[in-house]
């Protein structure tokens, strides 16, 4: 039975993107690790967490193709953003004004 599964070409490529985008960031922090979440009719964020700490997010149009770019990137995909994995971020002081905004109306 020949496999009749449709690839849809656009899709591809933003797997592909993402991927390059995954890889490169893990490339400049020593490694990555990352999660992936739903954010509803905007698709799903993909959070990447670097060995040193840094950290950084992207965006694909579904969890499908986030699921796929994180794979095809090769790193390591916690289910939530908690314990070890969120302790590992390293925030600076840009981080805290900006939080210290949203506190407070800024």
């Amino acid at each position: 039975m020949a496999d009749t599964q449709q690839v849809d070409p656009k899709a591809e490529r933003t797997v592909a993107k993402l991927a390059r985008q995954i890889s490169a960031f893990s490339k400049a922090h020593g490694g990555a690790e990352g999660q992936v979440a739903h954010i509803g009719e905007r698709g799903a964020r993909i959070v990447l967490v670097g060995e040193d700490g840094g950290w950084g997010d992207l965006v694909a149009p579904s969890t499908e193709i986030a699921g796929k770019a994180v794979e095809r990137a090769g790193i390591t995909v916690h289910e939530s953003f908690d314990g070890e994995f969120a302790a590992k971020v390293t925030t600076g002081p840009y981080e805290w004004k900006r939080m210290a905004g949203i506190q407070i109306g800024g």
